[in-house]
């Protein structure tokens, strides 16, 4: 690791810590916030020239205070919140105990937010990324991810929500908008919607480490432990889902080889240990049918059986369409294509039209022995699937087979 990934790594760990000590020293989740991302900047420039600091969390701590000082200075109204912050001028060496990171990520995931404000706010405000570096990530123009910032945050002011933990009655539910975001980033790198890239690992990666964070915090918690666990059994694939062309590959023909046996003994044992102590919920279930299809040495080796009984469960806790068009698939395995292909007939009113049902659907009729109906379903997914990957890899299916001597 060299020294700038370094720094970078650091700053991102630290980011959370200091902006809670900053709000819950001043209030204005806004101006904090902003000062934390000068403070940040100050440090990636100087840092790895001029080493690491001794207490790297005082020095940001303090330069973001002098920053927030410097802003209420140029604001007379603001004259005397000034001076009572300078009686109390912060010093390098004090950092204190509490960690703010989960009352900072429900706040970033506030319900007056939309689902994208919530993941840009996440990623700058606890994941300590710059707006250029969102941006890049999340394929949108700069100012479109600055403008979702400052518009998230004065929502955040107008809505009056404080700098503190949720209240107990409302911990569940933002929680789950916690782990909802946590887990679209990192969808959104595992499987991009749109673009040249099946994956970016930049979300992927971020997705992960946010949610170890929380993990760390709430180590009894099931559904925290299963989205970790299923991020770490999912991605455990990510080096053989692509060729090096970007050629995307299907799971049942993935080099199995490549697939980072590390992570996928950790997801497991966290999944098992979750299984035996809390209550089940869809992100442990979703991890336990990921560590089905990990445990198989070869596509044939898949226990579906234990994958439909799953996906039984999963259907009855969350449903929704993703979860219809992987169970039926999983129907196929266990029950046959006709089987399955009835059941997605009658589901398919449900299912909004997504080119997902297409694609599902000439799979089962190419396991049913029906090639040139399956390649008419490969052309109408290849045609509405915006994923570049994804549009080449369905082409490449309709395609008509040479003929066998």
């Amino acid at each position: 690791m060299n020294v700038t990934t370094e720094v970078e790594d650091l700053l991102r760990s630290l980011a959370p810590q200091v902006l809670g000590v900053l709000v819950r020293r001043n209030g204005g989740f806004d101006t904090c916030e902003d000062a934390v991302q000068e403070a940040l900047l100050a440090a990636a420039q100087q840092w790895p020239n001029d080493g690491i600091p001794a207490n790297p969390t005082g020095w940001l701590i303090t330069v973001a205070q002098r920053r927030l000082t410097e802003v209420w200075r140029s604001e007379a109204a603001r004259r005397r919140r000034e001076e009572a912050v300078f009686t109390a001028e912060v010093d390098d060496a004090e950092v204190p105990a509490e960690d703010d990171t989960l009352t900072l990520l429900t706040l970033c995931c506030h319900p007056s937010l939309t689902r994208v404000s919530q993941v840009a706010l996440t990623l700058r405000a606890v994941g300590g990324l710059t707006t250029a570096e969102i941006a890049r990530a999340l394929l949108v123009p700069e100012s479109t991810v600055g403008q979702r910032i400052s518009r998230a945050k004065a929502k955040i002011k107008a809505a009056g929500a404080r700098f503190a933990p949720p209240p107990a009655a409302e911990r569940d539910e933002r929680l789950a908008a916690v782990l909802a975001v946590l887990y679209l980033i990192f969808n959104e790198g595992h499987t991009t919607s749109s673009g040249s890239a099946l994956n970016r690992v930049e979300l992927t990666s971020e997705g992960i480490r946010l949610t170890r964070q929380l993990y760390q915090r709430m180590p009894e918690d099931g559904e925290v432990t299963g989205l970790l666990a299923l991020m770490l059994l999912t991605d455990a694939r990510r080096p053989a889902r692509t060729l090096p062309d970007g050629t995307l590959v299907p799971l049942a023909e993935q080099d199995r080889r490549l697939w980072d046996r590390a992570a996928i003994a950790e997801g497991t044992e966290l999944i098992t240990r979750a299984l035996q102590t809390a209550t089940i919920g869809p992100y442990q279930l979703q991890a336990a049918i990921a560590a089905v299809h990990d445990e198989a040495e070869r596509p044939e080796d898949t226990d579906w059986t234990q994958i439909l009984g799953l996906y039984e469960l999963l259907n009855a806790a969350a449903p929704g369409p993703m979860v219809t068009l992987n169970r039926i698939v999983a129907v196929a395995m266990v029950r046959g294509p006709s089987t399955a292909l009835a059941e997605l007939s009658r589901a398919e009113s449900e299912l909004a039209g997504h080119y997902r049902v297409d694609a599902v659907r000439a799979h089962l009729l190419e396991l049913a022995g029906d090639p040139e109906a399956a390649r008419v379903h490969y052309e109408s997914a290849a045609r509405r699937t915006l994923s570049l990957p994804e549009q080449r890899y369905l082409t490449a299916k309709a395609a008509p087979r040479p003929r066998r001597p």
